[in-house]
């Protein structure tokens, strides 16, 4: 039955039209964005789960960075600690050459005292951005490694534990060591005081803290006129037992008389225990100033007794440089191993991130041969179901030849 009412023909081939031209936008979309699910409704599923992966990879990406600043301080404290190593064997051999009765002690202990004032000048130096692994600032330290999702969704951060090596060559700092000296210290000031000029008179007692006698490594500084000479406690001072305070005193008057400062007279009294008596007779006044330091328990701490001047003191040096040589290279191995590892951490981050990108590939990218064939195909069906309603809706003019005689 032919009916000018209801186009049945026309209704089909518009709803085949609408059929191909939703599919026809879809296609063109894919080409455009270069993804078959663009957003959750082209398929909810699949696109959270790519979000969910997205966003690892993000997290990935920073975590990269994060085990790039690690495996960069690292090979800092690597470096130091290669390098101190270095400077102690260099330090060994002084030792070794100090061993023969016909050299000239001084000048190697001098050398000895250059190439340990370098060892300090690495070890505070060995920092990147800030942090400092073999100082002994920093007992440990995190990086953050990895991010771990189970199956139930739950994500916990992974890191790697790197131990900071100590490798300090002093000890604190006491400054409330020169009981009964004149205007002295609270604990935690520095003696300090000035000398007038022409006749001004200053005393100070040389006292171990706590009133224990000195040991290898413990020195004391003084500082007159803005010049400073100090005076370190060597492993030949302490010889079978522990340093007087009287030694230390005489030590540091020759060092002062050696500075030439024109007015000062430092007397050392023997009847009182490390007193050192200062007088100012020239026409400008002098500051005096005294500080102590203790040895302490950092990592090379026994360096500062490393002394070469007598044969007996340099036949002790060498027993400590061993044990110093030993403790560097321990530390060296120890970063060269944590810096392995985090080095194949991020080599493994960097794969896992291509390996979890390309999957996210998978999931959601168009495959744009498919879609290029397939624009084709479908402009073609919507030409045709273009052309097909157009022939429906000339059908009830079929019926209008009926009524014509």
């Amino acid at each position: 039955m032919s009916s000018i009412l209801t186009n049945s023909s026309a209704m089909v081939a518009l709803q085949t039209l609408k059929m191909v031209n939703k599919n026809l936008a879809h296609t063109q979309g894919m080409i455009s964005t270069g993804k078959d699910i663009a957003s959750a409704k082209d398929n909810s599923a699949i696109w959270s789960i790519s979000k969910v992966m997205e966003s690892d990879v993000k997290g990935f990406k920073a975590i990269s960075d994060s085990l790039s600043l690690g495996q960069s301080t690292i090979a800092v404290g690597r470096q130091a600690t290669e390098t101190i190593t270095d400077l102690l064997t260099d330090i060994k051999g002084k030792i070794v050459a100090a061993q023969e009765d016909n050299v000239d002690r001084t000048k190697i202990n001098d050398d000895v005292t250059a190439l340990r004032d370098q060892i300090a000048s690495v070890v505070s130096a060995a920092q990147f951005n800030g942090l400092n692994l073999v100082d002994g600032t920093t007992p440990t330290a995190t990086i953050l490694a990895s991010l771990d999702r189970d199956n139930t969704g739950a994500v916990t951060a992974s890191s790697i534990t790197v131990n900071g090596q100590d490798m300090s060559t002093g000890g604190y700092v006491a400054n409330d060591v020169f009981g009964s000296s004149t205007g002295a210290s609270a604990a935690g000031d520095t003696l300090a005081q000035t000398l007038d000029a022409a006749g001004g008179t200053s005393t100070i007692v040389i006292d171990d803290t706590a009133g224990a006698a000195f040991v290898a490594g413990d020195s004391v500084s003084v500082t007159v006129g803005g010049q400073t000479v100090s005076y370190t406690v060597t492993a030949g001072d302490v010889g079978g037992g522990n340093v007087t305070a009287d030694l230390v005193a005489v030590g540091l008057k020759g060092k002062i008389d050696a500075l030439g400062i024109a007015g000062l007279t430092v007397d050392y009294d023997g009847s009182a225990t490390g007193e050192l008596a200062f007088t100012n007779a020239g026409a400008v006044d002098l500051s005096v100033s005294a500080q102590f330091t203790n040895a302490g328990s950092g990592g090379l701490a026994a360096l500062s007794s490393i002394d070469v001047s007598t044969s007996a003191a340099a036949t002790t040096s060498l027993g400590t440089i061993e044990t110093l040589i030993d403790t560097a290279i321990d530390a060296a191995a120890a970063f060269g191993s944590v810096e392995g590892r985090v080095e194949i951490q991020s080599e493994f981050i960097s794969n896992l991130t291509d390996s979890l990108t390309t999957g996210i590939g998978a999931l959601v990218d168009a495959n744009m041969e498919e879609a290029s064939a397939r624009l084709q195909a479908l402009q073609v069906q919507q030409q045709l179901a273009t052309q097909s309603l157009s022939i429906a809706n000339q059908a009830p003019q079929a019926i209008l030849q009926l009524f014509r005689g």
